[in-house]
């Protein structure tokens, strides 16, 4: 079983679905469980300290799959940037398959890239920015959708417009982010322009996640209400798993706060701690609204067979209501 798209002969995997990176998530266990899959695996850069350990993480990767997988360079100003110019040189002299960008714009990166051979799907919240990445040379997009975890932008456009929307004015490969954790959504997703989508949430809540068991049981317990959109007055909404912590950090902001007034709340390791410990409580933790169509812990190659299977049913049945 097979669904072939523009997506899938561009960045050269089987199935068009996608995990992009992920913080302290996409390590080697989840990755080559996708690569394996036949889906496109984005290692996340940043969980390694530093080029030498990226290095030794994808060759963790390569241990577990022989199949194409990607790095993801998730590239935001920050106090102690992490060495970007590392990994890149790592992407090229492990002869990286396809790198997923994010954050900044990816123009300095692409000749370098390119020269290599190594395609760049960028990841983008709005059609604006889509259409910029595609003039820059981007050899494809995954646009992210309100419902998405993490930063889903401030247009607060969800996928059931922001999909076709991109998908009428973009002539390279796009895959869709937020919402989607089954079969069904990749179908919708397809039938709205898209070449395939991209899950994070989903690819949390497997076996090879390499999170507390806690972390995955609360997303199987939740449900679509469950979370929070914190950092709303500061222009940077960030879509996040609704908790104590991120009840407060909702409030102060609320109330007039800062960032400064809730920065120790939201500090990243009180949320490595969530996902180590399985300590619900101990800080905030990124889950998008998809949570509330998660029913069990699958392997990541029996939810990745699932979706392809359900998608075709749907296309399948789709197709025989006309006459």
């Amino acid at each position: 079983m097979t669904l072939r798209t523009r997506f899938t002969e561009t960045f050269g995997v089987e199935h068009p679905i996608a995990c992009g990176g992920m913080t302290r998530i996409g390590k080697a266990e989840l990755i080559a469980a996708v690569a394996e899959a036949g889906a496109l695996g984005c290692l996340t850069a940043h969980n390694s300290p530093d080029g030498e350990a990226l290095v030794k993480e994808i060759a963790r990767v390569r241990e577990m799959t022989d199949k194409p997988f990607g790095v993801n360079l998730t590239i935001l100003p920050a106090r102690k940037p992490p060495p970007y110019a590392e990994y890149m040189q790592v992407c090229v002299e492990e002869g990286i398959a396809v790198v997923e960008t994010a954050g900044a714009n990816p123009e300095p990166y692409l000749p370098l890239f390119h020269e290599h051979g190594i395609k760049v799907l960028h990841k983008c919240t709005s059609v604006r920015h889509a259409l910029k990445a595609e003039r820059l040379g981007v050899d494809g997009v995954s646009i992210d959708g309100f419902e998405a975890a993490g930063h889903p932008g401030e247009d607060d456009v969800p996928g059931l417009v922001l999909i076709p929307a991109a998908a009428d004015k973009l002539k390279i490969p796009m895959i869709a982010s937020g919402g989607f954790a089954d079969g069904r959504g990749l179908a919708a997703a397809l039938a709205l322009g898209a070449d395939g989508i991209n899950m994070g949430t989903r690819f949390m809540c497997t076996v090879e996640a390499p999170i507390h068991q806690n972390v995955k049981q609360a997303i199987v317990d939740g449900d679509e209400l469950q979370t929070n959109l914190i950092f709303r007055q500061l222009r940077n909404t960030a879509r996040t798993a609704k908790n104590t912590v991120s009840d407060e950090v909702v409030r102060i902001l609320n109330e007039g706060g800062t960032f400064s007034d809730v920065a120790e709340l939201v500090a990243g390791e009180r949320g490595g701690i969530v996902l180590a410990t399985g300590d619900m409580e101990a800080g905030i933790w990124w889950a998008g609204q998809s949570r509330g169509l998660m029913h069990d812990i699958p392997t990541v190659a029996e939810l990745v067979a699932r979706v392809v299977v359900e998608a075709e049913a749907t296309l399948g049945r789709l197709a025989g209501l006309s006459r």
